[in-house]
């Protein structure tokens, strides 16, 4: 079974690969893997741990020229993948076709991060549209449930397992970013500043409200600058105010911000920002900050949603 045949060169290969135990894993990944060195290709492995052991373990030397990442620190928001995964790699490399194996989705994310985690694969699509790179997407078939398999299909236009390779009729990328646009209800005792344009008042209650919840000092700030960012992205560009909410417990804390603008850019928040761009990384910030970002955009407005957990 391999995992890079008729992925093609020149273009962008996004295949899934479905396994069914360590046999099958190494054998979608490591030849992927080995293809790629023996090819002068840079090569990127984000896996979750335990399977990072295996591809380490039965790369051998070969480990050592691959750029190794536990998926799960990484990837723990599934908005920070692109940006700070696979474009940081991919980027990395000018003028070299990347090979990147990403496992962003494992049986423990939870109902909460799945809809994200589904998303970013299909926005890997537009991400990497027309750049020269493969990123093979491995799903433990025997541990995952059977509708996250069928996302899988519609985020892939490839699909690898146990008996070859075949082309997705269920391919549909776009149509599932809208499918998992759905709205987030808010928890009834949530506290709310409606309509606000205070940056500092925010600023202030999510500092207090995040140390309530249980949150470590050192998070603190992060909750504080992820509310900055998305209240003055919904004056700057949503609809001139926001209307800002705070709740948790038990060591999570959440804070969301919804405006009635609408997002146009279904990548927004996870494109690369240089560091000499003097703007336009707020979004980029929140995804780096954050353990998890929720969204959901429609003709009733937009609202960001980040998670902290301690």
């Amino acid at each position: 079974m391999s995992a890079t045949a008729e992925t093609g060169t020149g273009t962008f290969g996004h295949p899934a690969l479905f396994y069914r135990g360590a046999a099958e894993y190494l054998a979608g990944t490591v030849p992927f893997v080995r293809d790629g060195l023996a090819a002068g290709e840079p090569v990127a492995v984000a896996v979750p741990g335990a399977n990072l052991e295996l591809i380490e373990r039965e790369l051998g030397a070969d480990a050592a020229r691959v750029r190794l990442l536990d998926m799960t620190v990484a990837g723990r928001n599934p908005g920070r993948i692109i940006p700070g995964v696979l474009r940081a790699f991919a980027d990395s490399h000018p003028g070299k076709p990347a090979r990147i194996i990403g496992e962003p989705i494992w049986a423990a994310r939870s109902a909460v991060e799945y809809p994200a985690c589904a998303q970013h694969e299909a926005l890997i699509n537009l991400a990497f549209s027309g750049r020269d790179a493969t990123i093979l997407c491995p799903y433990d078939a025997d541990a995952l449930a059977p509708d996250v398999l069928a996302d899988a299909e519609a985020t892939h236009p490839v699909l690898i397992d146990g008996t070859g390779q075949r082309s997705s009729p269920a391919f549909d990328p776009t149509g599932l970013i809208e499918r998992y646009n759905q709205p987030l209800p808010v928890p009834s005792g949530a506290f709310e500043l409606d309509g606000t344009t205070d940056l500092a008042a925010a600023r202030a209650l999510a500092h207090v409200r995040a140390a309530a919840c249980g949150l470590a000092e050192d998070r603190l700030g992060d909750v504080e600058m992820v509310v900055t960012e998305l209240l003055s992205n919904s004056v700057e560009h949503g609809s001139g105010s926001g209307t800002v909410r705070f709740w948790g417990g038990d060591g999570e804390f959440v804070c969301e911000v919804h405006d009635r603008g609408r997002l146009t850019d279904p990548l927004a928040g996870r494109h690369p920002a240089s560091p000499y761009q003097p703007r336009g990384r707020g979004l980029l910030l929140v995804n780096h900050l954050a353990d998890l970002v929720r969204l959901h955009t429609g003709e009733g407005g937009t609202t960001f949603r980040a998670y902290f957990r301690a």
